[in-house]
């Protein structure tokens, strides 16, 4: 009996006006080649990130999908958003 376990980027989707890079991550678990079971992680890249530690096709989808018209909307976006503080 072998159990074995791979994981892949399934789906990849551009969203929204600031084409925000959704992935989801399946992880896939065989017994004997068999699949015998699936789960998913789903994480998502906004234009600000770091893509570097990203593998090549994420790395290309986001240099064409971010333009620097995205990036400095997204920019502008975030610099707009109110700031909230606690008191203690």
């Amino acid at each position: 009996m072998a159990l074995t376990e791979e994981t892949l980027d399934d789906k990849i989707e551009l969203v929204g006006e600031f084409r925000l890079v959704h992935i989801r991550t399946a992880t896939i678990i065989k017994k004997d080649g068999e699949e015998i079971s699936r789960s998913f992680l789903r994480r998502v890249l906004a234009p600000d990130a770091d893509v570097s530690g990203e593998d090549s096709e994420i790395q290309g989808i986001t240099s064409v999908a971010w333009t620097q018209e995205v990036k400095d909307a997204y920019t502008a976006f975030l610099a707009a958003q109110p700031t909230y503080t606690t008191t203690e």
